[in-house]
């Protein structure tokens, strides 16, 4: 299962590019059979050692830099984690080399994809970007510098010879000599057409930032759920302990003996709540004092349920403090919010064995920063617009720090075996996404792909709960709006994908049937050798 997740996110790379790639970084997490364990990976972008808490504020002003201009420069480029992360996990889990897994990206990547409905879309959304990067335009725009039709073929023969350096060599491939002295040149020199009008500001990585970076094994967060233990990413991600919090908090409240309008209703106000502490505390714990114990603890949730009524809570609510469940006191802390972009790639696997991957990875914006490697093949990201711009925050920048993340890759057990393993792209809505399918699946008795399926809302700590059309449109509406929710409506929400261990001992595979065009879950029965 963690070879093959590997290898489709390789050639996801080549079809997906932006939205994933060797540019980015990422979340693994997954459940070892054979040890009765889950393990979690963090491959999350690291900044440069010269950044700075200030780096983000403009030095003629000293505000905060506008955040497309941040997000559209080598400024905004984080040290790519992907690489060393896939090699981590296939030297202590893989059953397959880098060499093995790379080989089918190595061939899509020659070969070409053909242009769908949603690339020439998101190429169209990126068009004015591309244009002023002569390599990017190079590789996703005709030679007039046009979205590629529908229906058309691009090959990337770039990334294939990056593949295949990487597939012979290793990371030292990426982390060193001639491919890492191209990456630090792009960010430091962004290549920009001498006619853009554009402000792309240079960033501060180095050889030495690159060759430096490492993918830590993290500790996965835990709840008990309904009896289910639930897993996720732990920090710098904040999708596994504000989906926690938010269980925690529901946990106290019978669902399943309600009407779905009052489940969504609870739903919603213990994901403000969550979120509101998600806003105050999360960061980097490698940087900052992330109180991970006390906001995962049921002494905590229960304090935080307290608030919750019948009515919705006016928006934004305040953070809590869960410093005492720790024995501790608060420190002083400055909270703040960050961007965060919708393109994201997730995948979930699992294996004949009973292994089961939850994965997800990106490079932040759709196409994020628009800059690729000139003769490398791929776009670097833009996951430093993650931090917040303005110092003193959980969630500030600093030399060598990881930017907060929303991604939530998830597995859930149940006594001790799989149950499902799920997650989503889009940005802070990953973490509410996860959230419903959890509620839906475990609480209001759906199938997983009913839960896929639904129509989603989104409470964030705002005013306004966003939420696509359907959901408005459904017969939940008129009562959680007569509870004091507001909506504002959405295109779309999440793009989930999951895989369900069912009793019999089969697998169900399950992803969207229309959000993004639309994904793919396939349950392979026999593998034909080439």
């Amino acid at each position: 299962a963690v070879a093959a997740a590997l290898a489709a996110a390789a050639v996801r790379g080549g079809t997906a590019p932006y939205s994933s790639g060797f540019g980015g970084g990422g979340f693994f997490v997954a459940y070892l059979a054979d040890e009765g364990k889950v393990v979690t990976n963090d491959h999350r972008e690291r900044a440069p050692a010269a950044f700075e808490p200030e780096s983000f504020l403009d030095p003629a002003t000293g505000e905060p830099l506008e955040f497309d201009e941040a997000v559209t420069s080598g400024l905004g480029v984080g040290v790519p984690g992907t690489v060393r992360g896939w090699a981590t996990m296939l030297r202590r889990f893989g059953t397959m080399s880098l060499r093995e897994v790379l080989h089918p990206a190595i061939r899509v990547a020659r070969r070409g994809f053909v242009v769908d409905e949603t690339f020439a879309e998101q190429t169209e959304g990126n068009l004015e970007r591309f244009r002023d990067f002569p390599a990017t335009a190079g590789y996703f725009l005709t030679r007039d510098g046009q979205v590629p039709p529908v229906g058309s073929r691009i090959r990337n023969p770039d990334l294939a010879r990056t593949y295949l350096a990487i597939a012979r060599r290793g990371p030292a491939a990426f982390y060193g000599g001639a491919i890492a002295q191209d990456i630090a040149e792009t960010v430091t020199d962004p290549p920009v057409r001498e006619a853009a009008d554009r402000v792309v500001r240079p960033g501060l990585m180095t050889v030495e930032d690159l060759a430096s970076y490492r993918a830590p094994m993290r500790r996965p967060t835990w709840v008990n759920y309904r009896g289910n233990s639930v897993f996720g990413m732990g920090p710098p991600s904040s999708g596994g302990s504000t989906i926690g919090e938010a269980l925690n908090i529901l946990e106290g409240f019978p669902l399943g003996e309600m009407s779905r309008e009052r489940a969504f209703h609870l739903m919603f106000e213990a994901s403000a709540l969550a979120f509101a502490d998600r806003g105050e505390y999360l960061g980097d714990a490698d940087f900052v004092d992330v109180p991970l114990a006390g906001l995962l603890s049921n002494g905590f949730a229960a304090e935080r349920r307290e608030l919750i009524g019948d009515t919705a809570l006016p928006k934004p609510v305040e953070e809590g403090d869960p410093y005492p469940f720790e024995g501790r006191t608060r420190p002083a802390m400055a909270s703040a919010v960050s961007g965060e972009g919708p393109s994201t790639t997730h995948l979930t696997v699992s294996d004949a064995e009973g292994n089961l991957v939850s994965y997800t990875f990106t490079i932040e914006q759709t196409g994020g920063s628009a800059i690729a490697v000139p003769g490398r093949g791929f776009l670097l990201n833009n996951e430093l617009t993650d931090f917040n711009f303005e110092p003193g925050t959980a969630n500030s920048p600093a030399g060598g720090k990881r930017p907060r993340s929303s991604m939530s890759p998830t597995i859930v057990l149940r006594g001790g075996k799989p149950l499902l393993g799920v997650g989503s792209p889009g940005g802070s809505t990953i973490i509410t996404t996860v959230l419903q399918i959890l509620v839906d699946r475990l609480d209001l008795y759906s199938t997983l792909p009913g839960a896929v399926l639904a129509p989603r809302a989104s409470q964030r700590n705002t005013a306004a709960v966003v939420a696509e059309d359907d959901f408005v449109n459904s017969p939940l509406y008129p009562p959680l709006a007569a509870r004091g929710h507001e909506f504002s409506v959405i295109d779309e929400i999440g793009a989930a994908t999951g895989i369900e261990f069912l009793p019999d001992g089969t697998t169900q595979a399950v992803a969207e049937f229309y959000r993004r065009g639309g994904g793919s879950a396939d349950v392979v029965l026999e593998v034909v050798p080439e």
